[in-house]
């Protein structure tokens, strides 16, 4: 099992290490909000659904507006809790319909690291950007490593780097993930206005 410290929670990072599920959906609450909290939002989201493990089946079938309430707490699980809350569990009715409702099956027999980003890439919520992250986070964090999959991860891939979730190993690597995306909005701001 891998040690995860993306969250900067031991409980929440616990969780994401041990369940796939649970860090396929941190990984989807990664946006416009905070990676450490996005990923310990699964937590949260187990604290409050009253589960061990995050379970795509039963969020699929569970109440959509029960669903929201869980999402908007206090405190939310998202900035944006009723898209979020319908967003997971769209997801999760996706992992039902097509990989027996268990995340880990998107990857378990991958031919190839174009295969698996083609995967994420069917999921609700996850575009061309944040399939390439989440193929990276798999290949250098979680042992999912079919071949080629640092080339479908792109840059984010690179040994090394510091871009992306797929980097945070502990509070320096997260400081330097969060120094280079504030430096890329910087410079995509400055060439946008020039």
């Amino acid at each position: 099992m891998p040690t995860l410290r993306i969250a900067q929670d031991l409980a929440a990072d616990e969780l994401l290490s041990r369940d796939p599920l649970a860090l396929l959906l941190g990984m989807l609450l990664d946006q416009q909000f905070p990676m450490e909290r996005a990923f310990a939002g699964p937590a949260l989201l187990a604290e409050r659904l009253g589960v061990q493990t995050l379970s795509a089946p039963a969020i699929a079938e569970t109440d959509p507006e029960a669903l929201k309430a869980a999402f908007a707490g206090p405190p939310a699980v998202h900035r944006y809790p009723g898209s979020m809350a319908e967003r997971t569990q769209a997801v999760c009715r996706l992992l039902v319909e097509r990989y027996d409702g268990r995340a880990e099956q998107l990857w378990a027999d991958v031919p190839d690291g174009a295969t698996l980003l083609k995967r994420i890439g069917e999921l609700p919520g996850f575009g061309a950007q944040k399939a390439k992250i989440l193929v990276a986070l798999l290949g250098k964090q979680y042992g999912v490593t079919p071949s080629g999959w640092r080339e479908a991860a792109g840059d984010y891939g690179t040994d090394g780097a510091r871009r992306s979730v797929a980097d945070v190993v502990d509070p320096t690597s997260l400081a330097e993930v969060r120094a280079f995306k504030q430096q890329a909005k910087a410079a995509a701001k400055a060439s946008s206005s020039s």
